[in-house]
């Protein structure tokens, strides 16, 4: 009698909190276009998750699309962060930025240009040369997936319609 009463008692305090589990993304499109390379990890993850966790269809043409994804940049890095009293390293920064931008095909957008950026810091030293590199990889897959999920949440974000923007006159815009 007690346990189920914990239980009861747990859920309502869960659900309370708002908590709930992540579920289905619902993205404003029917239909998308991913602009990425075939090769590319992140579009590869992309794709997969707008798949498995979406109502949205993946079109291979930009033409039958209703919003086009299209990724401006993406650069990794790895800059040293700091050196030991021998001038050996002993830190480094991994940083991954993606810039991408979410349009229609008449290029109206859905999400003007975006840029996310991530970093991980990672010590290193001299005698775990192969583990450190194994590591290195590791942070780099982690954070391809946050950025994948951080892109689904802001596409997820998206208004329905395109963003029109209009002219202003010359006039009002200096008052």
């Amino acid at each position: 009698m007690k346990s189920n009463l914990a239980t009861v008692l747990l859920v309502l305090l869960t659900a309370a909190c708002g908590f709930q589990l992540r579920g289905q993304a619902s993205l404003p499109f029917e239909t998308l276009y991913v602009a990425i390379p075939a090769t590319s990890p992140l579009g590869i993850e992309l794709k997969r998750n707008i798949i498995a966790g979406t109502h949205t269809r993946l079109v291979n043409d930009a033409a039958q699309a209703q919003a086009i994804f299209e990724l401006v940049s993406e650069e990794p890095q790895k800059t040293i962060l700091s050196f030991d009293t021998t001038g050996r390293v002993r830190e480094f920064q991994l940083r991954y930025r993606v810039a991408f931008r979410v349009h229609d095909a008449r290029g109206r957008d859905y999400l003007p240009q975006s840029e996310i950026r991530l970093t991980r810091d990672i010590s290193f030293n001299d005698a775990q040369v192969l583990s450190k590199e194994s590591e290195e990889e590791l942070l780099f897959r982690d954070m391809q997936s946050d950025m994948v999920q951080q892109i689904l949440r802001r596409l997820a974000a998206a208004p329905a319609q395109p963003i029109e923007f209009e002219a202003r006159p010359k006039d009002a815009a200096a008052r």
